[in-house]
């Protein structure tokens, strides 16, 4: 059984727990939803279903100031990052609305040569359920629902047990915008329920967006029903510092590689491996550009560094800093915690023979390591577990096109950092999951490319 509660990490306050679905309801939601599908998706055409997206767009777009503060309270984020996923998030379903006709539209076969014409037809598959995280409790649910909604398929929300305030005023955005009943739905269910859910022969595939060992519980679940599944997992991102002429710059780069959203994001930068020849003056001036930022209040304008999501994550985060400690790694310098304000953390001298080496630090610890040359950096760079996003700064274009074939990740960001897109697919490989979301690809995940062949 899940508990669904607001707990606020900068305060302790908690909500009074949501009430859990019932089984019945999800019975109920689960054939509302195939309803839907069957009939106001074929009755609707994807103009019209584009057309409620950017309703959806504008009602965040109105509805910000509340929305924003809805998720600091849920999990710390500061005011002013709050706002701006709101806004990104409504960029999300604009981007949807406004390319959905064209993404969609029939595809010639122009390798055909044979008599009549042969063309694919896009067209939606189903029910989909979706599990979120709570690091993005908006933009994460956009990169799912925009393009699949346009597509026509219908969505079962399962949000984090932390988000169920955020969860409910999305649901009633998507029925104020004018979609019907059954076409988005938000269950507060625990993992036996999304079983369940996934079992059910109405429903056509699962996307979800969390750790390992929930996206391995769920493939096995969707594998073993014969379903389609999208997941967007954990990871460890290299940031390689190869050249510069602005090292000021840089490190300002890395510490919002690092430091973004409380150091809460699987694409965040989280190892930082910086030629030899760069390696001092980028760890002295990192190091003190990370300790600036001091927790505080995330209600408050000039807050960059708010509470970690909860006392068990501060808790879970001081163990592996402990740990990777007592193996032998060297504390550059640190900051203070006090309950879920967890300050910076910069740790070098981590060798491959160290948990710390293979593993997702979520919150704002840094591990800093110096490579000989940029052979040596390519291989610690992929000498990882996951291969989610990289950051690569380097002043050479041939350099950075040799090397950002090398990297061994879904996505490669150079000389910059917090450059995601509307337009731009998001998602990993090797254990960060398959599947990708966001821009042309996020719409073609769960569709059916259905051959039509006329003779005449």
């Amino acid at each position: 059984m899940s508990t669904y509660v607001v707990a606020n990490p900068a305060t302790g306050e908690k909500s009074a727990p949501f009430a859990q679905t019932t089984d019945a309801a999800v019975a109920k939601a689960i054939e509302e939803a195939h309803a839907a599908h069957s009939t106001w998706s074929k009755s609707t055409t994807v103009a019209q279903r584009a057309a409620m997206i950017e309703k959806v767009a504008e009602l965040h777009r109105e509805r910000r100031e509340e929305l924003a503060e809805i998720i600091v309270r849920e999990m710390g984020k500061p005011l002013g990052q709050a706002l701006g996923e709101v806004d990104f998030t409504a960029d999300i379903y604009s981007f949807y609305a406004t390319n959905g006709e064209r993404f969609l539209a029939d595809e010639q076969i122009a390798e055909f040569e044979g008599e009549g014409e042969a063309f694919i037809r896009r067209s939606s598959i189903g029910v989909l359920l979706g599990i979120m995280p709570w690091n993005f409790p908006y933009y994460q649910v956009s990169r799912f629902a925009g393009p699949n909604l346009v597509l026509g398929n219908t969505i079962l929300l399962k949000h984090a047990s932390q988000c169920p305030e955020s969860s409910a005023a999305m649901e009633k955005m998507f029925r104020d915008a004018g979609f019907p009943v059954g076409a988005y739905q938000n269950l507060y269910i625990d993992s036996k329920q999304a079983e369940t859910i996934i079992a059910d022969p109405r429903v056509q595939g699962v996307s979800l967006t969390g750790s390992e060992r929930a996206g391995a519980a769920v493939a096995e679940i969707a594998g073993r029903n014969l379903k389609k599944v999208v997941l967007e997992l954990g990871g460890s991102d290299p940031f390689i510092l190869l050249s510069t002429d602005d090292m000021d710059a840089t490190v300002e780069a890395a510490v919002a590689a690092r430091n973004d959203n409380n150091g809460q994001a699987c694409n965040a930068g989280k190892r930082f491996i910086v030629l030899e020849k760069h390696y001092d003056e980028f760890l002295t001036k990192f190091t003190a550009a990370m300790l600036e930022s001091v927790p505080s209040d995330p209600m408050a304008d000039d807050t960059y560094l708010g509470p970690l999501s909860s006392e068990s994550a501060a808790d879970g985060l001081e163990e592996q800093v402990s740990r990777a400690i007592a193996q032998g790694a060297v504390v550059v310098n640190r900051g203070d915690r006090k309950g879920t304000y967890f300050s910076s953390v910069v740790l070098t001298g981590i060798t491959p023979k160290m948990d710390a080496h293979h593993e997702e630090f979520f919150g704002p610890v840094a591990l800093v390591y110096k490579v000989a040359d940029e052979a040596a950096a390519v291989a610690l760079a992929n000498d990882t577990p996951f291969g989610l996003g990289s950051y690569l700064f380097s002043t050479d274009k041939e350099q950075v096109m040799r090397v950002a074939d090398q990297i061994e990740a879904g996505m490669v960001y150079v000389n910059g950092v917090g450059l995601d897109s509307p337009e731009l697919p998001f998602g990993g490989v090797k254990r960060s999951g398959f599947g990708r979301e966001l821009g042309r690809f996020g719409i073609e995940e769960f569709v059916n490319r259905k051959l039509i062949r006329i003779l005449k």
